[in-house]
C-alpha cells in the first residue's frame, strides 16, 4: 500500500472506508435495494434452493465456481441474503479501491518530470475533495444502479475499478512490486469475468487499452522488465479465465447439462436476436415446414414453452438455424448500418432512447478534460535541471490514445447496435467503463504533472475537475427523484408478486405455474427477511425451463410434465394475469390441448388480489 510522508499507515483506508459507509448508510436509509430484474431472483432462487429445495450452483448465468460459492454459503445458512450481500460489496467494493487510490495519489512519491523523486507531504485538505467526488458520482450519475442492483452492471463496476486502478499504478516499481500491485486489478477482472463472461468479453478491449496506455507510459517501452511485467498481467488475467472456464465446463459436462446449455443458445438466439420469428405471423407457415405446429407457434408466442414437452432441444436448434440464416439473411444489412450509424452518433452527443443522459455528458466531459490538460501539460517548462525533456511523441501521446479509444467505443456501440441488443444495462456499462479509463487518463495526467498543475496552468485543471462536480451535483436531486419514483412503482407493481407468493406458499400442497408475461415486471427486496424453503410455484418457461434443474423441481413435486400435470392433477393450477386472458393467452393453452385431441374447460379456482385467477383445467371428454 501507498504510503505518504506524514500520513497513517491507514489513514487512506479508513477515511474512504468511512466516506462508503456514509454513502451505504444513506442509500439504505432512503432506499430499498433491489434485485433490477427477474433475472437476478431467479439466479437468487436456485444458489438460495428456493427453486428446488437445495442450493445449486447452476445459475447457467455466473460461471460455475461462483456460483457454487454464493450456493454454499447459504448451504451453511439459509436465512442469510447471501446473493445481496454479495452484489453490493462487488459494487461498493469495486468504488473503495478507487477511493484509496484517489487518496494515495495525493501521498504518493511524485516524480516531478518522470525523473527524480520529490516528497510530498500527506496532504489531508487534497483528499477529502477527491473522495466527495467520487460521492457525487455515486449519488449524481450512478445513483440507479446502486440500489436497482443488476449483476452485468456489477460485472461492469468490477471491470472499471480494474481498469481504473491498473491506469494509475505507480512509476518506478520493480517487477515484483507490479505485479503485486496489480493484484487487485487482476482479482477483480477475474471476478467479473465469473460474474457475467459476456459482459466481460464485450468491454474487454477497455482492459487491453489500459494496458497499452500505461505501457506506453513507461520511459523505457519496449524493454524487456517492461514486457514482464505487463506480460504478468495479462497472462495471468488470461490463465485465470482458462482455467474458470474449465472448471466451468467440467460442471457443466453431463450430457443432460450439455443439451440443455445447446437449447439455452438457440433459445437467446430466438428471442434475443430474431424474436419475429416467433412474434410474426408471416413466419406461421415457415414454422410449420420446420416441425413446429401451430398450437406450438402460440406457446413461443406466449414464451410458455414449458407446457410442451415435444419442445425439445433439437425443435430449438433447427428454429435458430432457420433465424440465423433465413430470417437474418432477409434483413437490409445496408439500412440497418445506416441506421444504426445515426442512432450511435445521436446518442453519443444527445439524450437518446436508451437513457443515455447523464452518462454520455460525463463521457464528453472526460474526452474533454483530458484533451485539455494534455495541450496544457505537454508544452510544460518546469523540468528540472539534469532532466531529459520528453519527446514530442511522448508529450502528445493523449491524442492517439484519445483517437483509438473513440474508435474502440465506437466499434463496441456499433457491434451491439447491429445486432439489436442495446438495453440500458449494456449500454449504461460501456458508458461506466469508457469514463473509468477516461478518469484514470486524467487524474494520472494531473499526478505526474503535479507541480505544473499546481502553477499557473492549474486552474483550467481544476476547473475540468470543478465542471464535473457542477455536473454531478445537479444530477443529485434528479437521480434522487427518478429512483424514488422507480421504486414507488416497484411497490406498486411487487404487490402483486407478494400476494402470489404468500398465496402459493398458504396452499402448499398444490403447485402452481405461472405465464411468463403475467409475471415478468416483478422485482425483489434484496435484503427482506426469508426462510428461503423451496417455492411451490414456476414460470411456464424462461431461461431455466427444460434444464436439469427444473426437471428436478418438478419431481420434488411429483410431476412429470406440465401439460399432464395441469390436466389429471386437482392441485396443480395455472397463475396469469387477467389482462393475458383479455388478450387470449388463456385460449391459446386451451388449443394447444385441442390440438392435441383433447377437449380441455378452464375454470376460475381462484383469485389473487384482483387481478390474478387461479385457472384449473379439467378434460371434458
Amino acid at each position: 500500500m501507498e504510503r505518504g510522508a506524514g500520513s497513517g499507515k491507514y489513514e487512506n483506508c479508513i477515511l474512504t472506508l468511512a466516506v462508503m459507509a456514509l454513502n451505504v448508510f444513506f442509500m439504505g436509509l432512503f432506499f430499498d435495494f433491489y434485485y433490477d430484474l427477474n433475472d437476478d431472483m431467479l439466479m437468487h432462487d436456485i444458489m438460495a434452493g428456493v427453486y428446488t429445495g437445495t442450493p445449486d450452483g447452476h445459475n447457467m448465468q455466473t460461471l460455475y465456481p461462483l456460483g457454487a460459492l454464493i450456493a454454499l454459503c447459504y448451504r451453511m445458512c439459509r436465512t442469510v441474503p447471501w446473493y445481496g450481500l454479495f452484489l453490493c460489496l462487488c459494487q461498493f467494493g469495486s468504488l473503495y479501491p478507487v477511493g484509496v487510490r484517489l487518496c494515495n495519489m495525493c501521498d504518493d512519491t511524485v516524480r516531478d518530470g518522470g525523473a527524480v523523486p520529490v516528497k510530498r507531504d500527506s496532504r489531508f485538505a487534497d483528499k477529502i475533495p477527491r473522495l466527495l467526488l467520487l460521492s457525487l458520482f455515486q449519488w449524481g450519475i450512478w445513483l440507479s444502479h446502486l440500489v436497482n442492483v443488476q449483476y452485468t452492471v456489477t460485472c461492469a463496476m468490477l471491470a472499471a475499478a480494474a481498469v481504473f486502478l491498473f491506469v494509475t499504478t505507480p512509476d518506478g516499481l520493480r517487477i515484483q512490486q507490479f505485479v503485486a500491485k496489480n493484484i487487485p486489478s487482476v482479482l477483480l477482472t477475474l471476478l467479473a469475468y465469473m460474474l457475467r463472461t459476456e459482459m466481460l468479453l464485450l468491454v474487454f478491449p477497455f482492459i487491453c487499452l489500459a494496458g497499452l496506455y500505461r505501457l506506453t507510459a513507461e520511459r523505457k517501452v519496449w524493454v524487456r522488465e517492461n514486457l514482464i511485467k505487463y506480460g504478468a498481467a495479462l497472462g495471468s488475467i488470461l490463465a485465470g479465465m482458462l482455467l474458470l472456464q474449465m472448471a466451468d465446463h467440467v460442471a457443466y459436462g453431463s450430457a443432460a447439462w450439455q443439451d440443455f446449455r445447446r437449447l439455452f443458445e438457440a433459445r437467446t438466439t430466438i428471442y434475443d436476436y430474431y424474436p419475429e420469428l416467433v412474434t410474426d405471423d408471416r413466419y406461421g407457415e415457415e414454422l410449420t415446414r420446420l416441425g413446429v405446429a401451430p398450437s406450438q407457434q402460440g406457446l413461443f408466442r406466449s414464451y410458455n414453452f414449458g407446457l410442451d414437452e415435444e419442445i425439445d432441444t433439437e425443435l430449438f436448434v433447427k428454429m435458430a438455424e432457420y433465424a440465423k440464416t433465413v430470417v437474418g439473411g432477409s434483413r437490409d444489412r445496408g439500412a440497418i448500418a445506416e441506421k444504426s450509424i445515426a442512432r450511435y452518433l445521436f446518442r453519443t452527443s444527445h439524450g437518446g432512447v436508451g437513457g443515455d443522459v447523464p452518462y454520455n455528458v460525463i463521457v464528453l466531459w472526460a474526452y474533454g478534460a483530458v484533451f485539455v490538460t494534455g495541450c496544457l501539460l505537454c508544452v510544460r517548462d518546469n523540468v528540472s535541471d539534469g532532466q531529459e525533456r520528453p519527446s514530442v511523441i511522448r508529450r502528445f501521446a493523449f491524442v492517439w490514445q484519445l483517437i483509438l479509444l473513440a474508435f474502440v467505443r465506437s466499434a463496441l456501440w456499433l457491434f451491439i447496435l447491429l445486432r439489436g441488443r442495446d438495453p440500458e444495462r449494456i449500454t449504461h456499462s460501456l458508458y461506466l467503463i469508457e469514463f473509468s479509463l477516461l478518469a484514470a487518463m486524467f487524474v494520472r495526467m494531473c499526478h505526474d504533472f503535479g507541480e505544473a498543475a499546481r502553477g499557473k496552468r492549474g486552474g483550467p485543471v481544476r476547473g475540468m475537475a470543478f465542471l464535473f462536480a457542477v455536473i454531478a451535483a445537479f444530477g443529485v436531486a434528479d437521480s434522487v427523484r427518478t429512483v424514488q419514483a422507480d421504486q414507488e412503482e416497484r411497490v406498486r407493481v411487487n404487490a402483486a408478486w407478494y400476494a402470489i407468493d404468500a398465496y402459493c406458499r398458504e396452499h402448499e400442497g398444490s403447485f402452481y405455474f405461472e405465464d411468463v408475461y403475467s409475471t415478468v415486471q416483478f422485482s425483489r427486496r434484496m435484503f427482506e427477511r426469508s426462510d428461503n424453503g423451496c417455492a411451490n410455484y414456476d414460470v411456464m418457461g424462461g431461461w431455466i425451463c427444460k434444464s436439469p434443474l427444473y426437471y428436478e423441481k418438478l419431481a420434488h413435486y411429483d410431476i412429470d410434465a406440465a401439460d399432464t400435470a395441469l390436466l389429471d392433477r386437482g392441485d396443480v393450477y395455472l397463475i396469469m394475469e387477467r389482462s393475458g386472458t383479455a388478450d387470449g393467452e388463456i385460449q391459446t393453452v386451451t388449443d394447444y390441448y385441442r390440438a392435441q385431441g383433447i377437449g380441455v374447460k378452464a375454470e376460475w379456482a381462484d383469485e389473487i388480489c384482483d387481478g390474478y385467477p387461479v385457472w384449473q383445467f379439467t378434460r371434458t371428454e
